[in-house]
C-alpha cells in the first residue's frame, strides 16, 4: 500500500490532485469576487437611475 503510494506514479497522481484542488479554490475566491463586484456596479447603476428618475 505504502509503495502504491509513494511510486513515481502515485506521488505524481497525488500532487496533480492538490494542485487540481487549489486551483479550485483560488478560481472559486476570484469568481466570488469578481461578482462582488459585479453586484456593487449594479447596485450602484441601479442607485443613480433610480436617483435621475429613469426607473421607478
Amino acid at each position: 500500500m505504502l509503495e502504491a503510494l509513494t511510486s513515481g506514479t502515485g506521488l505524481a497522481l497525488g500532487l496533480v490532485a492538490i494542485v487540481g484542488v487549489a486551483l479550485l479554490v483560488v478560481a472559486i475566491r476570484f469568481a466570488i469576487k469578481l461578482a462582488i463586484r459585479a453586484g456593487i456596479v449594479a447596485a450602484v447603476v441601479l442607485a443613480g437611475l433610480y436617483a435621475v428618475g429613469i426607473i421607478g
